[in-house]
């Protein structure tokens, strides 16, 4: 059985200016430790430790299926995928897949708003100028 692919239209998005550098888009542990060392006055050890252990107690919560919820943060939880019977895209055979339990987080409305409110408006500008680019209205 052979399958078409559906044909997507190729955006040139070399033209469209991004905010910020391709540096600046990621946010490493270490970058964490650096920025609440330099605000709290904290030697970036002792913050290493702290961060550490944030993450590993969030991490020790969940493995117990725990439910974690950081007020005008989120919510880490913990899901269930079904067991379910899947196939191997190369021979088409079935294959069984067991049930799985999957970390979530839910981002609070407080954070979302936040976030929206900063990147909001150059997010529009950017589907703007692809818009134009394109010469589509797709986008609302």
């Amino acid at each position: 059985m052979s399958r078409r692919r559906a044909r997507t239209k190729i955006v040139d998005f070399s033209s469209v200016p991004l905010p910020l550098s391709r540096d600046d888009l990621n946010v490493t542990k270490a970058d964490i430790v650096d920025k609440i060392a330099n605000e709290t006055g904290l030697t970036k050890l002792e913050t290493k430790a702290v961060v550490d252990g944030l993450l590993l107690s969030i991490i020790e919560a969940l493995s117990e299926g725990k439910r974690i919820e950081l007020r005008g943060f989120g919510v880490f939880s913990v899901r269930s995928r079904k067991p379910r019977m899947a196939r191997n895209p190369r021979t088409g055979d079935p294959v069984p897949l067991e049930e799985k339990f999957i970390p979530a987080f839910k981002v609070s409305s407080e954070f979302q708003d936040k976030v929206h409110e900063r990147l909001g408006s150059a997010s529009a500008e950017t589907l703007a100028q692809l818009d134009r680019d394109s010469g589509s209205s797709d986008h609302p």
